[in-house]
């Protein structure tokens, strides 16, 4: 029965309206997938040497082991936004005699055969075999790598469970920052007990029997979920849930664009696609660290700059390159109304500015680093305000393909063209052009002013500019409409 299910996902597949889009990204992902096996085995047979160069003296194996908890539960965060569920088409199956358990189990093995499930054994079966090779016992590194397998399994199915709870994701962020800062100050030694708990499946193999039964408790768990929603008729009974949502009154206070910013907020809030712009844009605001930790760069380089604009502008670019394709369903009935187009790209332009200020506020603790980490992130995001706010919103007029707003936005190329490519050139570039050139012909203040001084004259012309970019969305239209009616775009 299983291989009359791969047999019509296969026909499925290569008849499908949009197969050479289809094909393309499977060879696309092929070809990702080749670099990132090899990088993990060449990265699996080093790690055992350079532990030991970390940690001379300790015990390699014992050191992973210290750092096992964290990369499960990083793993499991990662696998929350990338990894695709198996789906297919069940509802034709069920009019037909095949057994529901078949179908639930069918599901189940392939979500167990998934890449993400192998991307670790590339890891841990070259750090094995080095370990063989150093003269470890045989028995303990098997039972050792085979506790490691079914700790990746419950990790899927765990992940299997979650995937569809909202609250998942902020509950696995708090757990890692928790357990970072415990560590951290010294509160509670996470790493040594960690270590203790995952060295013990080396030292006693018997103990393998821990993590197969949390991967099949994890698998049965998933199992009974699925076998009693697979009906004909479950999709046809209406959800009785209460809704508990906010009507937004505050929004009223900015006047004629507030049904545009209430439709925003609604939409951001309700798809996991715009969420996740929303989480990882918060996320985004330690970057600054990965620059102000090195000693390559000063704080008066123009790295800098480029960190303070990616910083206080990193929703205005995950957010903003997508406008208008945010509301690529209803685009069509949008622009049938009675509703001013330039009222629309007004909101736009409000949400994404009420963005740049909140992440500008998040910044302001980089004045820990000297006051020049405050005076680039307040020059950044005055540009992104004046300058980069219409940049984005003029770049969205070439914006035709649709996005489905239910899907992940990792491993989803939907929404994807050119414009977004081009854009991340005046975006990113260009201010970090003109700090550069001003900062070697003058001075790091005088870079600074400049770019201050263009985001405010982008204030200045504001009106203009959207009236400017108006026009041109409404000689687009018709295109954008016809372009969003696509599905398979």
């Amino acid at each position: 029965m299983f291989k009359y299910f791969i047999s019509l996902q296969w026909k499925s597949f290569f008849r499908s309206a949009s197969l050479g889009k289809g094909l393309a990204l499977k060879i696309l992902m092929f070809f990702f997938g080749i670099y990132m096996i090899v990088s993990l085995i060449l990265a699996g047979s080093g790690l055992f040497f350079l532990l030991q160069k970390i940690f001379p003296g300790a015990d390699p194996l014992l050191k992973l082991s210290e750092f096992m908890p964290y990369w499960l539960l990083t793993e499991l965060f990662i696998r929350y936004f990338m990894q695709k569920l198996p789906v297919m088409e069940v509802k034709p199956l069920l009019a037909l005699p095949i057994k529901k358990s078949t179908i639930t189990h069918y599901i189940l093995g392939r979500s167990g055969l998934s890449f993400y499930n192998f991307m670790g054994l590339f890891l841990f079966v070259p750090f094995a075999i080095v370990l063989l090779v150093q003269g470890y016992p045989f028995l303990n590194v098997g039972f050792w790598l085979l506790s490691v397998v079914f700790l990746v399994l419950m990790v899927n199915y765990i992940n299997f469970i979650i995937n569809k709870n909202d609250k998942a994701l902020i509950i696995l962020a708090v757990i890692l920052i928790a357990l970072y800062t415990l560590e951290y100050f010294t509160i509670l030694p996470i790493t040594s007990y960690g270590g203790k708990i995952f060295y013990a499946f080396y030292e006693y193999q018997s103990l393998f029997i821990i993590p197969l039964s949390l991967s099949f408790l994890a698998y049965l768990i998933n199992y009974r979920f699925l076998r009693k929603k697979i009906f004909l008729d479950a999709s046809l009974g209406k959800k009785t849930k209460k809704a508990i949502t906010s009507d937004l009154a505050w929004t009223k206070h900015f006047g004629s664009i507030a049904p545009f910013l209430q439709l925003d907020l609604r939409m951001i809030w309700r798809n996991k696609r715009t969420k996740t712009q929303v989480f990882l844009s918060l996320a985004m605001i330690l970057y600054g660290l990965v620059f102000y930790t090195m000693d390559d760069f000063a704080l008066t380089s123009s790295m800098m700059v480029f960190a303070g604009i990616f910083i206080t502008g990193i929703f205005l670019a995950n957010f903003g390159q997508f406008v208008p394709a945010w509301d690529s369903a209803y685009y069509s009935m949008l622009m049938s109304q009675n509703i001013p187009l330039r009222k629309y790209l007004e909101s736009k332009a409000g949400l994404i500015s009420f963005s740049v200020v909140i992440m500008f506020l998040l910044s302001i603790p980089y004045v820990y680093f000297g006051w020049q980490a405050l005076a680039i992130n307040f020059s950044a995001a005055l540009y992104n305000l004046g300058v980069n706010i219409p940049v984005i919103l003029l770049f969205g007029s070439l914006n035709k393909k649709r996005i489905d707003l239910d899907k992940s936005a990792f491993s989803n190329m939907q929404g994807m063209g050119a414009a977004q490519f081009l854009v991340i050139i005046p975006l990113l570039g260009l201010p970090v052009v003109v700090f550069a050139l001003l900062k070697f012909l003058t001075s790091f203040e005088v870079g600074l002013m400049a770019m201050a001084s263009l985001g405010l004259l982008g204030f200045v012309l504001r009106k203009r500019l959207l009236d400017g970019i108006t026009e041109l969305y409404r000689k687009k239209k018709y295109g954008m409409i016809a372009g969003f009616k696509e599905k398979n775009s």
